[in-house]
């Protein structure tokens, strides 16, 4: 391969092909010299061209060559001091994947060349290791950015219409008998009509997709014969992950990718993907040597006062700095990137307030913030954060700015103490089941800042929370020590599976009043792929390293039942504006009735006062949401009605009588919701003002005002 080499253009960064050729460019503040290293085929041991890049913009090393066509195999080796104690891990024997590259062709093979250093030797990190590691490092890839988007538009459904399905692209289809065997478990299982059908006939509007930037198996999960299930180890910010390709073309995941969220869209619902940009791959100072840290390693990291080491907010070994304008400019394009020439929805950031950290504190007006809130394009998609890292003071739920919703902690905790018996003040569980007033309307926030969830990948599953007291990650291989251990699960009786007919009722029942919880709440509800189907990992809840069975949905043994019953509960949402407000409750009456927007019983039939809301052994009240008060207009400008509601929550084993309110507040009342009675539907039995209804223990009921005659 012979190449011509013209001087190019330090922007845009990465490889990027005009028809014509491919212009090269890569950030490397501190580098003495850059070489672009061409290979002509992935089987390629050592690239076939090796280029020294002269031309230096600033930061920014370019050049660009005639005749490069997509496909072209690429990285790059730099050059510089290296002074660990001053951050500096320069090592041109290490083959690098360009932070910017829009794909990766395979996947890493484990060997010691790829650490920058000789492994065993004393103190061994500060030694340097000249064995080259390109045999054993993926390359990066060209592309052609061409795609036939046939009309394709962002969907732009509103939060309070969203409800988010939190799923794994490989474990949702892996096991799916009705998909054709060579696309389970990619982009294109997740794209098949199978796929589609199922996510609209159960109501979901937008797919969370776990980790799809690509990502790294650490070298001890590989050698324990685990794997890095999840994904959040990011080493390619604008790389789908080769791994979910079904096709096997050089760079043909990202075509894939891109059709999958066509056909979507098409069938009215969003992806949101869940990115990582608090950490890479790297790991800390005893990590390999793969991109940033031989690119630039003190233009990436936060590092200590000795540079040697890394700040680590993430748990992972290290953090990238979001202080510094070239890591937010990475973010930024990355981003960017994602919307414009992947058409995702939305982005969940993984341990959101890293990137928040000034210096060490955590400072919700940083850098990071302000630039996302004036940015035409990212502002105007779906923003949520993981509110909260690992180091001090990173508890963050209800800090973050107007513009993102969060996943509210406090919910999970709340709603799961609550149908588990434990004591909680009724007042907590008041604030979350109304949107979380408490951590987000100073902020100028709606409710639909609020994710509720009640399980997410990380913990138990829905049927595990009520089958295990506690976590069982002997699979894991780290004797069951890894893993949250307070989960606020009960077991109903027994611990794991059972036979006793009465803790499976139990069981199938408080799996019914988690979800019927969760899609009566204000705010934005999210549920976790396979809970609808009684989805168990045998009381693993940290299945992080778990790419098998333990993982995967299995569809065969799905619960029909509450499958079904779940599919009840979110059209029922879906069709009651009263669960889906945009606005606060006022807690006044509405002008012309007499009555609260909101209102809060006993009961005996009479409203709480201040003293009942702070009795953490009270395990049952009842509230009124009033049809007419909802204060929002429709998409037309058109005022927004609905039924009234009367729901009824008792998480009291025994039976409760409840008088119903006077007739104020309705005159005529039917049941559509009873989670004793798996039951859903618009037209029950009727209760007139002041009737008695009875409740039975742990269960919901909801009442709808029946329409005047």
């Amino acid at each position: 391969m012979n190449a011509t080499i013209y001087p190019g253009s330090a922007f845009p960064l990465g490889a990027t092909w005009d028809g014509e050729g491919v212009n090269f460019a890569l950030y490397a503040d501190n580098a003495a010299g850059v070489d672009l290293c061409l290979f002509e085929s992935n089987t390629d041991l050592y690239e076939n061209v090796k280029i020294r890049m002269t031309e230096r913009s600033h930061q920014v090393w370019h050049a660009y060559i005639p005749g490069l066509q997509p496909g072209q195999l690429y990285g790059y080796r730099v050059y510089g001091p290296h002074d660990p104690h001053k951050g500096l891990r320069y090592n041109p024997h290490k083959l690098l994947i360009d932070p910017y590259a829009k794909a990766i062709a395979g996947i890493i093979q484990w060997h010691d060349s790829l650490f920058g250093y000789e492994i065993g030797s004393e103190e061994a990190d500060l030694s340097f290791n000249q064995t080259d590691s390109a045999p054993y490092i993926p390359k990066s890839v060209v592309i052609n950015p061409t795609f036939d988007w046939e009309g394709d538009m962002p969907l732009k459904t509103p939060y309070h219409q969203t409800i988010i399905y939190e799923t794994h692209v490989k474990g949702f289809t892996k096991l799916r008998n009705d998909i054709p065997e060579e696309i389970r478990g990619t982009y294109a299982g997740l794209a098949h009509p199978v796929t589609i059908n199922y996510l609209k006939e159960l109501g979901i509007t937008a797919i969370e997709l776990m980790p799809v930037h690509h990502f790294v198996i650490d070298r001890h999960l590989k050698e324990k014969g685990l794997t890095n299930y999840w994904g959040y180890n990011s080493i390619g910010f604008f790389a789908p992950d080769v791994r979910y390709s079904s096709t096997k073309g050089t760079g043909e995941q990202v075509n894939e990718f891109k059709d999958m969220v066509k056909q979507l869209h098409r069938a009215g619902i969003e992806v949101i993907v869940d990115v990582v940009y608090n950490h890479t791959a790297e790991g800390n100072h005893m990590g390999p040597t793969l991109s940033f840290r031989g690119i630039d390693n003190i233009s990436y990291y936060r590092l200590a006062e000795d540079k040697r080491y890394y700040m680590d907010y993430t748990g992972t070994g290290n953090t990238l700095n979001a202080r510094l304008p070239n890591v937010l400019r990475l973010i930024m394009d990355s981003l960017r990137y994602w919307i414009l020439e992947m058409h995702v929805d939305g982005f969940r950031f993984d341990l959101a307030s890293t990137l928040a950290r000034e210096l060490h504190d955590v400072d919700q007006l940083s850098a990071f913030f302000d630039i996302i809130h004036q940015d035409p394009v990212i502002s105007q998609v779906k923003l949520i954060a993981e509110p909260w890292d690992v180091g001090e003071g990173g508890y963050q739920v209800g800090k973050f700015p107007p513009g993102w919703a969060e996943w509210n902690g406090m919910y999970r905790d709340c709603i799961r103490d609550f149908w588990r018996g434990a004591d909680s003040m009724l007042g907590e569980f008041g604030e979350r089941f109304t949107g979380s007033s408490d951590l987000y309307k100073d902020d100028y926030r709606s409710p639909t800042a609020s994710i509720n969830f009640v399980t997410a990948h990380d913990g138990f599953t829905l049927l595990d929370l009520v089958s295990y007291n506690e976590k069982h990650n002997e699979a894991n291989g780290e004797n069951n020590m890894d893993g949250e251990s307070h989960n606020r699960s009960w077991n109903c009786g027994a611990e794991g599976p059972s036979d006793d007919e009465n803790i499976i009722a139990l069981r199938k029942k408080q799996q019914r009043n988690l979800i019927t919880t969760l899609f009566l709440s204000q705010g934005v509800p999210m549920m976790v792929a396979g809970d609808e189907l009684g989805r168990s990992q045998g009381g693993n809840n940290n299945a992080y390293c778990q790419d098998n069975e333990i993982s995967w949905i299995n569809w065969e043994s799905a619960d029909k039942e509450l499958q079904e019953f779940v599919k009840n509960m979110i059209h029922f949402r879906r069709n009651h504006p009263a669960f889906c407000r945009h606005r606060w409750f006022q807690g006044q009456p509405i002008k012309g009735m007499g009555v609260e927007d909101v209102a809060w019983f006993l009961p005996e039939g009479s409203e709480m006062s201040e003293h009942n809301w702070n009795e953490d052994f009270a395990k049952s009240m009842a509230v009124f949401f009033n049809g007419n008060g909802l204060r929002s207009l429709g998409p037309k400008g058109e005022k927004l009605v609905d039924n009234s509601f009367y729901i009824i929550f008792n998480a009291y084993h025994g039976r409760l009588d409840y008088v119903l309110p006077k007739k104020n507040y309705g005159a005529l009342w039917k049941k559509v919701i009873d989670t004793y009675e798996s039951y859903v539907a618009e037209d029950g039995k009727e209760w007139k003002p002041e009737e008695v209804i009875t409740i039975e223990g742990r269960s919901i009921v909801v009442l709808k005002e029946a329409p005047k005659e």
